[in-house]
């Protein structure tokens, strides 16, 4: 099989990577695997690409090592952040392409797609900044010694992503992987592996040394697995389910005890006090579940309404949610695309039959949209209680629950009553209600007045099962050193 293809989407046609990158150079899988993508707006193959599995990630992990001590080791600083900068020059001269490869392997519509490939820019460029400026403190400790800490890079670093942003988490993970001068074993999502084997040829043009990243497309069960339980990976990143961090943290504790950075599931609540402006929280609200096809994982899944404004605002989102453009991801008005696989339209399709049939009402969608292509309606549930599946367990589509509470307090509380604490937000004109409520709520990011703003110098990040340490902002660095303490002793021995 070819190591690399012409594709043709409705816009344009491009080159297509479809094998392995390791050491700077597309290469067939050892086993000679392969595996379709399918696009999610037809449903037809758009091509196969070369699978990685266990023997694959060893290979790359030695080609890892080795950057790591050699080439890799003499590039300055200043000249990491170059190679950063000048990759995000790539990716925003190549917008068309990558935002075209988004749209036929995820299903995003092309619009929001060309806001990712910008905000991935902006992420790489912004660790690209920090790049040298990664530094340690000096400690007076005593007047005969000399003290001080180094924050070196931890080492080879094994990144899992997810399908729903493959070219944001890519970013997201390089970034302050690559700042602070480690080296990375990519696994990409295997329902969309296109845009980070793209990516990989920018790397290389980019002029990152050969093995300093190394992008495998594969499967979780065999590559990513390999990935968390190799003995000379340094730490592992994983965004995805929860149910899978806690399989890589096992798999991380039982090999060779390495660091963990998990970013993880959410059922983000979406509070609604009397005095918001209903009229901007709907538009809000709306983003919050619908961006992304309600494929985020801090999606306000969870609407919490006050009983003082519960119909009207009701009444509002419904009309919002039907207004919703949802069809052909390559149209440019599209806001809704289809959902990523038959997989995932099965699963949200039977949390919405399975919410009917517990007595939830539909205010809006609840069915297929179309027939061909794995779309779903918008779908909105009313007269729901905590204990339905479809309030508990997260869906990761199209679907949200409304509560009626009454009280700001009974709001809290139903706010916090979940395992999960990555986001939520508040919609209140009042500037010490939005603090208090902000400081009570169990979640790594809180919103007010606003949802899913997500910046690349913000920390996100979860608490409960939502994860462990923060992407993003400098926070994000500190996952990817170790501090060393110097100590020098200055007097007479």
């Amino acid at each position: 099989m070819a190591l690399s293809q012409t594709v043709d989407t409705p816009v344009l046609s491009y080159e297509q990577p479809l094998g392995l990158f390791i050491n700077n150079e597309f290469v067939k899988g050892v086993e000679g695997k392969t595996f379709e993508t399918i696009n999610p707006h037809d449903e037809k193959p758009i091509v196969a690409v070369h699978e990685g599995t266990a023997q694959d990630v060893d290979i790359a992990v030695k080609a890892a090592r080795t950057a790591l001590n050699g080439e890799w080791k003499k590039v300055t600083p200043s000249e990491r952040g170059r190679l950063l900068t000048r990759l995000a020059d790539f990716l925003e001269r190549d917008i068309d392409t990558l935002a075209a490869i988004e749209a036929l392997d995820n299903g995003k519509g092309v619009t929001m797609a060309r806001g990712d490939v910008t905000a991935s820019a902006g992420c790489l460029r912004y660790y690209g900044g920090w790049a040298d400026k990664i530094y340690g403190q000096t400690i007076d400790t005593d007047p005969n010694s000399l003290t001080y800490t180094r924050h070196e890079p931890v080492g080879v670093c094994g990144q899992i992503i997810p399908w729903n942003f493959p070219l944001m988490m890519f970013a997201w993970k390089i970034g302050p992987a690559l700042a602070t001068g480690n080296t990375v074993v990519m696994k990409t999502a295997e329902q969309t592996p296109l845009s980070g084997l793209y990516v990989a040829k920018l790397i290389k043009e980019a002029g990152f040394p050969p093995g300093v990243v190394n992008v495998i497309s594969g499967f979780g069960r065999t590559a990513g697995a390999a990935i968390a339980a190799h003995m000379d990976v340094d730490k592992v990143a994983f965004t995805g389910s929860t149910l899978v961090g806690r399989q890589i943290m096992k798999a991380a504790a039982d090999s060779n005890l390495k660091k963990v950075t998990l970013e993880l599931g959410g059922k983000s609540p979406n509070i609604i006090l009397p005095d918001a402006n209903l009229e901007d929280a709907v538009e809000w609200v709306n983003l919050g579940i619908f961006f992304n096809h309600g494929q985020c994982c801090c999606a306000g899944s969870r609407i919490i309404v006050h009983e003082a404004v519960y119909e009207r605002f009701l009444e509002l989102f419904k009309k919002r949610a039907e207004q919703n453009r949802v069809g052909d991801p390559f149209h440019a008005e599209t806001f809704q695309g289809p959902q990523v696989s038959q997989i995932q339209y099965d699963r949200i399709m039977g949390y919405i039959e399975g919410a009917k049939g517990a007595g939830a009402t539909v205010v809006t969608g609840g069915d297929r949209h179309g027939s061909q292509g794995y779309y779903i309606q918008p779908t909105i549930f009313a007269d729901v209680h905590e204990e339905m599946t479809i309030v508990k367990d997260e869906i990761f589509g199209p679907v949200c629950t409304v509560q009626k509470v009454h009280s700001e307090e009974e709001a809290i509380r139903a706010a916090n009553d979940t395992n999960y604490g990555l986001a939520a937000a508040v919609h209140t004109m009042n500037i010490n209600t939005a603090i208090r409520v902000s400081n009570v709520l169990k979640a790594g990011t809180v919103w007010v007045n606003n949802y899913n703003t997500l910046h690349y110098q913000m920390p996100f990040g979860g608490f409960k099962e939502s994860g462990i340490g923060r992407e993003l902002g400098s926070y994000a660095l500190e996952n990817y050193t170790e501090v060393k303490t110097v100590r020098v002793h200055l007097g007479q021995s």
